[in-house]
């Protein structure tokens, strides 16, 4: 059974594989439009969601599939009722695949080693790897060799940087991590097991966005944290004069939702090297290609 939880536990080969899926459904949706005829997706999500919700709803029909939203407390998925393994066991008599959203990364581990059903990870405390994967495809649209990369990333060390160093460490283009010190401390030691010659960190960000090809940034507090980190983050905000110090080509990507004036400013967000609606079309290709990948035999 195929599950998608993080991108640290494929190869390159499986990797590709969904990235060249996704640019053949984008290139020639018609072809897939009865792909997952029959098939069934269960979404629960305990965190709000927009772009997540909306590319696999859409993205699931438009393969021919259905789609099912379940509320976590109402099937009793919280453990309070019976345990999750169990409410999984009676899911797999109805569904095809399920995709969760959550703030408990180990019960996602845990229930895939179960194969009960196939699991999709929609974004957890840990880790993002859908929204990376569809960044991956957005900078090979944008760049033809992307092997030869240069990618920024600017602001807290978060789930979705946590997916992109996963990436990183498979195809090992540049990636420079610019995060303040009195975060990055805590995380020094994840870092320092993934680091290799093409993955460093910064604290400047003028220094680090040099002949950057791609900044990227996410908002300073994820989703439902209640540690106010902003204080940190001075000089932090990606704006006109820290895009100057990139490439001439650099482009501009950011997962949304933006918090406008804090991780960015609105003429970066809106301006012409921003990519940000792109990256949130293409999360439907990858989640279409995710779900391809993980319900054919």
């Amino acid at each position: 059974m195929k599950h998608f939880i993080d991108i640290n536990n494929f190869k390159k080969k499986d990797i590709d594989q969904i990235i060249t899926i996704a640019k053949k459904i984008k290139k020639n949706p018609k072809k897939y439009s009865s792909f997952c005829k029959d098939k069934t997706l269960g979404l629960i999500f305990e965190k709000q969601s927009l772009r997540t919700r909306l590319s696999f709803n859409v993205g699931m029909q438009k393969l021919g599939g259905s789609v099912l939203e379940l509320q976590s407390k109402d099937i009793g998925f919280d453990n309070r009722r019976e345990k999750a393994e169990d409410v999984l066991n009676v899911l797999s008599q109805y569904i095809d695949c399920i995709m969760i959203r959550n703030n408990n990364h180990k019960q996602i581990e845990n229930l895939s080693k179960e194969n009960i059903l196939p699991i999709i990870n929609g974004l957890t405390d840990y880790s993002h790897p859908c929204q990376i994967l569809g960044d991956f495809l957005t900078l090979q649209e944008n760049f033809k060799n992307y092997k030869n990369l240069s990618i920024v990333w600017i602001g807290d060390y978060n789930n979705v940087l946590r997916s992109l160093i996963h990436l990183q460490n498979i195809y090992n283009f540049k990636l420079n991590v610019v995060v303040p010190n009195q975060i990055f401390k805590h995380y020094k030691n994840e870092f320092l097991r993934l680091k290799n010659n093409n993955l460093k960190y910064f604290t400047d960000p003028i220094e680090g966005v040099k002949k950057s090809n791609c900044i990227m940034t996410d908002v300073w507090v994820s989703m439902g944290e209640k540690n106010n980190k902003t204080k940190y983050f001075k000089n932090f905000t990606v704006n006109k004069k820290i895009m100057s110090n990139a490439s001439n080509n650099a482009i501009f990507m950011h997962c949304l939702p933006a918090k406008r004036g804090k991780e960015v400013t609105s003429d970066v967000l809106d301006g012409k090297n921003s990519v940000v609606l792109k990256q949130a079309k293409n999360r439907m290709y990858i989640q279409q290609a995710i779900l391809i990948y993980v319900l054919k035999k």
